[in-house]
């Protein structure tokens, strides 16, 4: 399931940027900066160490684990 997975980029405040969360579903090996964090907020000469400053991480979830524990716990 496409919603299990995702990969996401929290990066802190860069010159006048303040900092900000990406979240965007692409597989494990596209999980990075240049691939998540869309529109690039700063202009090209600055993408590389915007990018530096930035931590991706790449998640995975089963929701049928979560909604088979909501149940149970409901029950």
């Amino acid at each position: 399931n496409s919603e299990d997975v995702r990969c996401k980029c929290i990066c802190p405040p860069y010159k006048d940027h303040s900092g900000h969360i990406y979240n965007k579903n692409v597989s494990q090996k596209d999980c990075d900066c240049l691939h998540v964090v869309e529109p690039m907020p700063v202009p090209g000469p600055d993408v590389e160490a915007y990018c530096l400053r930035c931590e991706c991480k790449y998640e995975e979830r089963s929701s049928v684990t979560i909604k088979v524990s909501g149940v149970i716990l409901l029950a």
